[in-house]
């Protein structure tokens, strides 16, 4: 009985050392994100690979576009916490404005990209992507990005 219990806290000290050995969880970087997307659209719509290589082209543009503009939205929600913390008025509806003409063009973006998505899908593809979609919550945190207002697929 002794010896169990033994076994079994050396094994949980052991996996515990695991888990906190791991470190904080890391996004995957664009490329990567890229790349998972088109594996779904691949798997949802079985692309060609003239297809899969279009839509990387195209995703990976709008990554390139977007990851400017994420530099520029972090700055601007460092000034809108700043100016809470002040009371600034000013610059909270300087900051929030910042911040809305910000996601205005990232969602542009995003539309563009899947515009040009859907554009290289032959007609039964988008039959069935549009199907897929009038389901509902399949697309949930797969729109381009990370997904947010106006995602689609």
């Amino acid at each position: 009985m002794k010896k169990t219990l033994i076994g079994i806290a050396c094994s949980t000290l052991l996996l515990t050392s695991f888990v906190f050995a791991q470190g904080p969880h890391t996004p995957p970087d664009p490329a990567t994100m890229v790349q998972r997307h088109v594996a779904h659209l691949t798997t949802l719509l079985s692309l060609t690979t003239a297809q899969q290589t279009q839509a990387t082209t195209i995703l990976t543009t709008a990554a390139t576009a977007n990851s400017g503009l994420s530099a520029n939205m972090k700055t601007a929600h460092q000034s809108l916490s700043d100016a809470i913390k002040k009371d600034d008025i000013a610059t909270i509806d300087s900051a929030a404005a910042t911040l809305g003409g910000l996601s205005a063009q990232r969602i542009g973006t995003d539309a563009k990209a899947q515009a040009a998505i859907f554009a290289i899908l032959t007609p039964d593809q988008q039959t069935k992507l549009t199907a897929l979609e009038s389901q509902g919550g399949w697309h949930q945190g797969m729109g381009m990005m990370g997904g947010g207002p106006g995602q689609r697929f």
